[in-house]
């Protein structure tokens, strides 16, 4: 290095330039080199800007003094003010069961099984289960953010994971795997109420279950019940096909006898109404000619009976006796 430009020499040439300014007055150059030096801690210091999706927090010896919005601000210098920029508008995840190491078209993840201890949990109907999920959230409130909770990253993750072996472990192990949008559904109500009396600062934005499996010990077992229950159905489908064969057939044969018996039932009382109505109107004609109609019913009664004799012989009653050469065992004898 040039002997010139070293860096003490540079301050030496200074120094003495300020000596000549102020006429060899040490208090004088002191007092512009504070001053100097105050002007850059203020500028510094002292401007600042906040991006479009954040706010700055302004603290005032420590303590809350307001928020500032996006854009270019001016503040009193660090050991009196400070600030803190929170990102109110982005939507920040985390994630439950699994780690997501590099997104992009082809996105890779943690080795499985890392993180069990997060998505080992108990179900209602005491299964083991494996849930992994996503939680997505906002800072909506960057006052509560900052001050009310040490760690409010932690604190939410701490909270989810609490949250959903509640909401888990109020399903059976066929709810958790089948009914996933309801669970979600469910976990973000509840851990929403949890945050807002805790005050955290935080919107939950989304709770998404993804893989919903059990332990690789007890895949079998619960392959041989999956198995069970498919075989169960199977059957009750296969009764109910059979009993939607057979009830409305036994349904429409009932209605058949029922329709039958009704129209047997209308003909007798029809029937009856008419040998009724007959006998009425018989009993008023014989009332009026009690003669005429005596011989009129005889006659037509004969008239119907001799028909149906066959062959008949008429003799004297006074016969004692009939030839034997007379074929009479076709017909009938009336004396």
């Amino acid at each position: 290095m040039n002997q010139a430009n070293r860096p003490d020499e540079q301050l030496v040439r200074i120094y003495e330039a300020l000596r000549k300014r102020f006429n060899g007055k040490n208090s004088a150059i002191v007092l512009f080199l504070l001053a100097f030096a105050a002007a850059i801690w203020i500028g510094t210091t002292g401007w600042y800007t906040v991006a479009v999706d954040e706010v700055a927090v302004i603290q005032r010896f420590g303590k809350y003094n307001r928020t500032a919005g996006p854009g270019l601000h001016f503040k009193f210098p660090e050991g009196f003010e400070s600030r803190t920029n929170v990102k109110v508008k982005g939507v920040f995840v985390q994630e439950y069961g699994f780690r997501t190491l590099q997104a992009g078209v082809k996105t890779s993840y943690a080795p499985e099984g890392q993180f069990v201890d997060e998505s080992l949990m108990l179900t209602g109907d005491l299964n083991c289960a494996l849930v992994t999920w996503i939680v997505q959230y906002r800072k909506s409130d960057p006052v509560k953010y900052l001050f009310n909770v040490r760690n409010p990253d932690s604190t939410l993750s701490d909270m989810s994971e609490a949250t959903m072996r509640l909401v888990v472990g109020d399903h059976s192990i066929d709810e958790v795997i089948s009914k996933r949008l309801d669970i979600a559904d469910k976990a973000k109500e509840e851990l929403q109420q949890a945050l807002d009396d805790a005050e955290l600062g935080m919107t939950i934005v989304n709770v998404e279950l993804k893989n919903t499996t059990v332990p690789e010990a007890v895949q079998p077992s619960f392959n041989e019940v999956n198995q069970a229950e498919q075989e169960k159905e199977r059957m009750i489908n296969e009764a109910r096909g059979e009993y939607n064969k057979v009830i409305p057939a036994a349904a429409g044969e009932a209605e058949k006898l029922i329709r039958e018996a009704e129209g047997y039932a209308l003909d007798r009382v029809n029937k009856a109404r008419g040998d009724s109505s007959r006998f009425v109107s018989i009993y008023n004609a014989y009332a009026l000619a009690k003669d005429v109609t005596r011989r009129r019913m005889y006659l037509e009664t004969m008239r119907d009976i001799v028909p149906r004799l066959g062959k008949k012989y008429i003799i004297d009653s006074d016969q004692k006796s009939v030839l034997p050469l007379l074929q009479m065992g076709e017909g009938g004898v009336r004396k």
